[in-house]
C-alpha cells in the first residue's frame, strides 16, 4: 500500500509539473533552486518596473523639450523685433506696435511655462527643480528648468524705452542650455533603459534554465509512473485475491 501511495504521489507531482511548466514549484522540489529563482524573479520585476519609470521620465523630458523649443522660438522672434526696434528711423508709434507683438510673445512664453506638465507635475514654472527616478538598479535625477518670464529675466522687457538686447540673448542662452542638458539626461536614461531590458532578459533566461520543465523528459517520467502505478495496482489486486483464497481455505 505504501509503494502504491509513493507512486501515486510521484505521479501527482509529475502532473503538477506538466501543468505549471515548471520543474520547481515548491521548496520540496528544490529548496536552493526555489530560493535562487525567487531572488531572480524579484530582481527581474524590479528592473522591469524601473524600465517603466525610465520610460515615463523620457516622456517627461520630451514634453519639456517640446515646450522649451516653443519658448526658444518666441525668444528668437522677440530678439528680431528688438533689433528692429533699435532702428533709429522708427517712430514711437512704430515701437509701440512692436512692443504689442512682444507682449503677445511674452504672454505665450508665460502660458507655456505655467501649463506644461506631466502627470500633474508642472515642469517649467519653477515649482519643481529636480525629480528622482528609481531605475531598479539605482537612482537618476532629472533636472527641470524654470522658464518663467521672471527666471528668464524678460518680464519687464520693453522696447518703447531703454532696453538691452543682452537680456534676450541671456534668456535664449538659458533655454538653449536647458535643452542641451535635457538631451544629455535623455541619453543617460536611454542607456539605463537598455541596460534594464538586457539585464531583465538575461535574468529571465537564467531563471528559466533553473526552474523550467524539460517537457520531453517529464513526459517520459510520467509514462514510467503510469506503468509503475498500473503494476502496483495489479500487484495489490493479486495480493488481495491471495488473501481471500487463504481465508476460504481456513473456513
Amino acid at each position: 500500500m505504501s509503494e502504491l501511495s509513493n507512486i501515486t504521489n510521484a505521479s501527482n507531482r509529475s502532473y503538477e509539473r506538466l501543468a505549471s511548466g515548471r520543474r520547481v514549484n515548491r521548496a520540496a522540489d528544490g529548496a536552493a533552486e526555489l530560493a535562487i529563482s525567487e531572488g531572480m524573479t524579484a530582481q527581474t520585476n524590479g528592473l522591469n518596473v524601473g524600465a517603466d519609470n525610465i520610460s515615463n521620465a523620457r516622456n517627461l523630458l520630451n514634453i519639456s523639450d517640446g515646450a522649451l523649443g516653443s519658448i526658444h522660438d518666441s525668444l528668437q522672434r522677440i530678439r528680431e523685433l528688438a533689433v528692429e526696434a533699435s532702428n533709429g528711423t522708427l517712430t514711437s508709434s512704430d515701437r509701440e506696435s512692436i512692443q504689442w507683438e512682444i507682449d503677445q510673445l511674452k504672454d505665450e512664453i508665460s502660458s507655456v511655462a505655467k501649463n506644461t506638465n506631466y502627470n500633474t507635475k508642472n515642469l517649467l514654472d519653477g515649482s519643481e527643480t529636480e525629480l528622482s527616478i528609481e531605475t531598479g538598479s539605482g537612482k537618476k535625477n532629472v533636472s527641470l528648468t524654470d522658464a518663467s518670464l521672471e527666471a528668464l529675466g524678460i518680464k519687464d522687457f520693453n522696447v518703447t524705452g531703454k532696453f538691452n538686447l543682452k537680456d534676450i540673448d541671456d534668456a535664449i542662452k538659458k533655454v538653449s542650455y536647458a535643452r542641451s542638458k535635457a538631451g544629455a539626461q535623455y541619453n543617460a536614461l536611454e542607456h539605463a533603459y537598455n541596460y534594464n531590458r538586457n539585464a531583465s532578459e538575461n535574468l529571465t533566461a537564467a531563471n528559466s534554465r533553473l526552474v523550467d520543465l524539460d517537457y520531453g523528459k517529464e513526459v517520459t517520467e510520467k509514462n514510467k509512473q503510469n506503468i509503475l502505478q498500473q503494476y502496483a495496482l495489479f500487484a495489490q489486486k493479486q495480493r488481495m485475491e491471495q488473501d481471500r483464497n487463504k481465508l476460504n481455505i481456513l473456513n
